[in-house]
């Protein structure tokens, strides 16, 4: 930058951003040399800094509150212009970029104070952009390469984030191993909830306790205990984020998936809603072979049906009037009636 811009630059109170993609970058050298940039920037050039905001956030990341606050500031005329490090320090996505530049074109001045761009130019205004985009798609190659290195992992059977309550990590590359301390309290959750003895929220007592503590030492909430009794990862499996698969995992599990999928529907039944407003005649009287619960009543185009609703039984069902004309032994082959009481 020459000496001649120097003195053109707009006078007036600035704001100084300085943002870290993650909290342990801020404690290193990163935020100090960007102070050290800015603070001279300023005093070569004679600007007012009237507020230093910090921000650890990815600018990848839309919705950075302290980004945010800085363009409202600058909006409603409580700061006159803007002193950011680099450009990609300001953002490394186009909404933001764009958000910036509709300021700047409102003639709102922005400067980089390690990088001799003048932003009143249309060259300097050009490169700008391109800084931008450059930074932009950085981040969108550096973000599917990390999704390549998930999926491989994944489908090697290990799971790359940290192990779940229960489990223990032994390292990148390694397979997590039961807790000795905590796995069996984990087992009894899912033994405990499928025998029916229990609300989540009796249970999530009962395990506390038992001494069942989650990451940061607390007795696990009801959501805690209900997202742990939904993972499959218990029974050998792994679901990662938002991916519909499931992948084999390589650890040893921690239930059979026959009770696993007790527990779910044990869990679905508890959040279904109630469609029915009366009980049916039978409910409660007839059993499951296969897993002795009770059968379910259901009316369907004016026939009342009973069936079992568990998710490892056979499809199966037996209508009203052949509970009511038929004996035991006549439909025993699907069913036994239970205690009616």
């Amino acid at each position: 930058m020459t000496n001649t811009h120097q003195h053109q630059l707009q006078k007036g109170r600035y704001l100084a951003y300085l943002r870290v993609s993650t909290p342990k970058q801020g404690e290193g050298v990163s935020l100090i040399t960007q102070r050290e940039a800015i603070a001279k920037f300023a005093a070569n050039n004679r600007l007012e800094v009237v507020d230093w905001l910090e921000e650890k956030e990815s600018a990848a990341k839309r919705g950075r509150p302290v980004f945010g606050t800085i363009l409202k500031k600058l909006r409603e005329g409580k700061a006159d212009g803007l002193i950011v490090y680099k450009v990609d320090r300001s953002a490394r996505n186009l909404k933001d970029w764009a958000d910036l530049g509709d300021l700047i074109d409102k003639g709102i001045p922005v400067h980089f104070a390690g990088e001799g761009l003048d932003l009143a130019t249309r060259s300097g205004r050009l490169a700008a952009d391109i800084q931008a985009i450059i930074a932009a798609d950085f981040v969108r190659n550096l973000r599917e390469e990390t999704n390549r290195g998930m999926q491989k992992r994944l489908e090697q059977g290990f799971f790359p984030l940290g192990a779940p309550i229960g489990y223990l990590d032994r390292g990148g590359g390694k397979a997590k191993v039961i807790d000795p301390e905590r796995g069996w309290l984990v087992k009894l959750a899912f033994v405990s909830y499928a025998s029916g003895d229990y609300t989540l929220r009796k249970l999530a007592e009962f395990l506390a306790g038992l001494g069942l503590r989650n990451r940061r030492g607390n007795p696990v909430t009801l959501s805690g205990l209900s997202h742990f009794l939904r993972n499959p990862f218990y029974m050998g499996y792994i679901k990662f984020g938002d991916k519909r698969e499931l992948y084999q995992g390589l650890h040893e599990p921690l239930i059979t998936k026959e009770l696993f999928f007790r527990v779910q529907e044990r869990l679905r039944v508890r959040i279904a809603p109630r469609k029915l407003h009366h009980r049916f005649k039978y409910s409660r009287m007839l059993k499951c072979l296969t897993c002795n619960r009770c059968l379910i009543g259901s009316e369907r185009k004016g026939w009342v049906y009973y069936r079992c609703a568990t998710m490892i039984c056979p499809t199966v069902s037996v209508r009203k009037d052949r509970v009511e004309n038929s004996n035991k032994k006549q439909i025993e082959w699907q069913f036994v009636y239970g205690d009616p009481r």
